[in-house]
Parts: C-alpha cells; sequence; structure tokens
C-alpha cells in the first residue's frame, strides 16, 4: 500500500496524454511543483536550487516551441529526468556529494545527459549521492519509510523516482548501486551490460567497473527510455515467452537473510509456467569479492590521486579508507583483477549453456533496506554480476520486515540487454498478481 510518500507517476500515461494534446510539458511541470514543495523535503532526493521550477518553466516552454506538432517529437518529449550528482550537466555544478571542491573534478556534459535531453527529456535536478558514489552516505531517506535507508550510491534518483518526483533518473553502479537502492525503494532498476552506455562524463569511481544504469517505475517504462537512449537497441527482436531460470545456490546465495521471500517468488514462478534450476555456484564467492573489491580500490586511488593528496582532510572516512587501501594494490594485482573480469564472465556463460539457462534469478539485496542513515546495506548480491558487467535488472517483487519493498534480481548474458529486458516483462507480471 502506498504511503503519502510514496507516488509512481507512468511515463507511458504521461506519454499517452502528450501525444494526445491533453497535457503539455508545462501541465507537467506544474503538477511536479505542487508535490515536490509538499515532499521533497520529506526524502531529500534532490540537491537544493535556487529558482528550479522557473528554470523548469523555462526548459518546458522552449520544449514546447521547438516541436509545436505532434510528428517528430523526441521519444522521450516531456519526461521528467533526475540525475545523479556524479554526472556532469550544463549549467549545474557537479558535488559529488562531497566537500572537496567542486572545481576540481568538473567536465564537460555526460554524453547520456545529452542524449536524454535530446530525446525530450526534463531535468528536475541533480539527485543525492554518497560521497564519491562509494559508502558515505547523504541525507536522502526511503519514502516507504523515511526511518530507512534508500540505498546507494544513488540515494536519490531512486527514491526521486519512488516519491513520483520524476519518471526516469539517471544512476550508476561500481558494485550494487542500481539494482540495490531500486529494491529498498520499490521500483525497476536497469543496469545495462558493461559499457552499452558510455561512461564519458562522469566523476568516474572505477572505470573498469562503473555502469551507467535507470530507475522507471516499471519495464514499460524502461524498454521506452533504452529505445530511445542506446543508438543499436534492437527491442522488437522475438524471444521466447518464459526463459529458462538459474538459482545460483550455495554460499553465495546464503549471504541474503530474506530467503524465506525468495521462496515464494520462485514457488509464484514455477506455478506460472516457468522452469526454474538450481546451480551450485559461487563456493568461491570470497575470492571473487577479493579481486573486485582491489580492483575498484585501486582504480578509485588512481582516479584520486592528486585530490586525495591535496584534499585528503575533506574526505570522509569509508572513501579516504578504500582510496588508502587502493594505494596498496600493486599494478600487477591490478592487472590481474582486470583479467579476472572476462576470464570470470566466460566462466557465467559456460555454466549457463550448460545448465540450459537463459537469465540468473536472485534476490536483488540480502533483506529489505536497513534502518538509519548511517549505512546504504549490503551489495553482496550485486558484487558478482557487476563483476562480470553481465545486465542485470530489479523488479519490486512484494514486501518484507515492516512492509518495506524486496527486490528480485535478474541477470543476463553479456550484450543480451534486450533479451533480459523482453523477458523481464513476463516476470513482473507474475510479481503482480
Amino acid at each position: 500500500m502506498e504511503t503519502p510518500l510514496v507516488q509512481h507517476i507512468s511515463l507511458m500515461a504521461d506519454a499517452n496524454a502528450l501525444g494526445r494534446g491533453e497535457a503539455s510539458p508545462s501541465d507537467l511541470i506544474e503538477r511536479l511543483q505542487q508535490r515536490f514543495e509538499r515532499i521533497n523535503s520529506a526524502i531529500d532526493a534532490f540537491l537544493p536550487e535556487a529558482n528550479r521550477f522557473e528554470r523548469l518553466r523555462r526548459d518546458a516552454a522552449s520544449l514546447e516551441a521547438r516541436f509545436p506538432n505532434h510528428a517528430g517529437r523526441p521519444p522521450l518529449y516531456g519526461a521528467l529526468l533526475g540525475v545523479k550528482d556524479i554526472f556532469h550537466v550544463d549549467g549545474f555544478t557537479t558535488r559529488a556529494g562531497t566537500r572537496v571542491p567542486p572545481e576540481h573534478f568538473a567536465g564537460e556534459e555526460a554524453a547520456v545527459v545529452t542524449q536524454l535531453k535530446r530525446a525530450g527529456a526534463l531535468i528536475v535536478g541533480k539527485t543525492v549521492t554518497t560521497e564519491f558514489a562509494y559508502f558515505e552516505p547523504g541525507p536522502t531517506r526511503n519514502p516507504h519509510n523515511p526511518a530507512h535507508s534508500p540505498g546507494g550510491s544513488s540515494s536519490g534518483s531512486a527514491a526521486a523516482v519512488a516519491a513520483g518526483l520524476a519518471h526516469i533518473s539517471l544512476g550508476t553502479q561500481t558494485v550494487g548501486s542500481v539494482i540495490r537502492p531500486a529494491a529498498y525503494c520499490g521500483i525497476v532498476g536497469f543496469k545495462p551490460s558493461f559499457d552499452r552506455v558510455a561512461s564519458a562524463g562522469l566523476v568516474s569511481f572505477s572505470p573498469s567497473a562503473d555502469h551507467v544504469g535507470f530507475f522507471t517505475v516499471d519495464i514499460a517504462s524502461m524498454q521506452a527510455v533504452c529505445a530511445a537512449l542506446i543508438s543499436d537497441w534492437k527491442g522488437d527482436r522475438e524471444h521466447e515467452a518464459r526463459p529458462a531460470l538459474g538459482v545460483p545456490v550455495g554460499a553465495y546465495l546464503e549471504q541474503a537473510t530474506a530467503l524465506d521471500a525468495f521462496a515464494r517468488q520462485l514457488s509464484a514462478l514455477e506455478g506460472a509456467g516457468y522452469r526454474i534450476k538450481r546451480v551450485p555456484m559461487f563456493d568461491d564467492i570470497a575470492a571473487i569479492d577479493g579481486f573486485h573489491q582491489e580492483l575498484i580500490a585501486a582504480e578509485l586511488a588512481l582516479q584520486h590521486r592528486e585530490r586525495f593528496a591535496q584534499f585528503s582532510a575533506l574526505y570522509r572516512p569509508r572513501t579516504a579508507a578504500l582510496i588508502r587501501q587502493g594505494q596498496t594494490v600493486s599494478p600487477g594485482r591490478l592487472r590481474a583483477a582486470r583479467a579476472h573480469r572476462l576470464a570470470f564472465r566466460g566462466r557465467l556463460h559456460r555454466v549457463m549453456d550448460a545448465e540450459g539457462i537463459d537469465l540468473w534469478i536472485c534476490p536483488s539485496a540480502p533483506d529489505v533496506a536497513p534502518r538509519g542513515l548511517e549505512a546504504t546495506g549490503s551489495p553482496a548480491m550485486n558484487m558478482p554480476w557487476t563483476h562480470a558487467g553481465l545486465p542485470a535488472l530489479s523488479l519490486p517483487a512484494g514486501r518484507g520486515g515492516a512492509g518495506l519493498p524486496l527486490g528480485l534480481q535478474l541477470v543476463g548474458r553479456f550484450g543480451e540487454d534486450e533479451r533480459l529486458l523482453a523477458w523481464s516483462g513476463g516476470i513482473e507480471q507474475v510479481l503482480q498478481g
């Protein structure tokens, strides 16, 4: 049941209203302002911005003037967009959740932001991120219960969509920063295959592991975003109605605590005709995690080498600790960690081939969002898939403790993002039933 802070605005419904001439982008801005002024202070999804709605009205009027006729309007005409504050956006300062002076990591507008603007999206503003997209949280609270974390590092992006303050929001994932907050906030989060969406124009954490991702309220909206944004997207392909699903049982899965709920989700899928195969996997999960931790720590240290030398006192403790850890990683170990990603991806594909699996299925997070804002929750359920660069998606999957949302994570083969999204629609319907 929705709380006053939770409201899902449909990209597809608003797009249809805009297409029929029943609404205009300016109308959407008026509606947004009323809700924004009522609830944003309760969840702090967006960074403060003076004269936000004066700017948005100008942007909406400009969009309407450029496309006065329905024919030729861009695919995301009038869509409301939140942008995680590690992406550079023309006219906005990038602060990346840190006290380090922003002029030391300024840059040109992110390619994905430019593409979304060209597709007709209107930028509501910058959304809160943890410091440099790691573990030090910002002020954002979970719309389902403000006493709980929204997850991280894409905290504000997930909360903004869950609260009805954006149709779409941009996030990034270096370990679990799209899938986990999507699950905690009860929305859809999608992390495409590594480098399917260019990461140029953001404050990089780990270039070998950074993925650009998105949040929407449903699969239909996510498909529309991908079709508009990804130039080689082939969303009209025919796919089998029901993919074969693989559950990675063993040490990895045992990191989750909400396994009773996961069992119910599997039962519902089996009842709907899905074939589910349980496959022993990841008994070496600690070693996989070690490779990924060394990779991201070493690359973060390299990204911040000059800044950290000058401003180390301004970095928050967990960020500084990871940089210092990264400084101890030798070039040889970093090369080994980078090579492990590709070898591990190949291993996952070989298992999928041998077992006849189309998608992996597992919890999006160990449990519901933790209470308090001091931590953003564990990314343990996301780490191996991110390390391999595989496309991953979180679907809302019922409720757990304290009535908070749970997420179900689906993972496809590298480069087969279209198949993952196409199959996710049917699974979404089962979970909603």
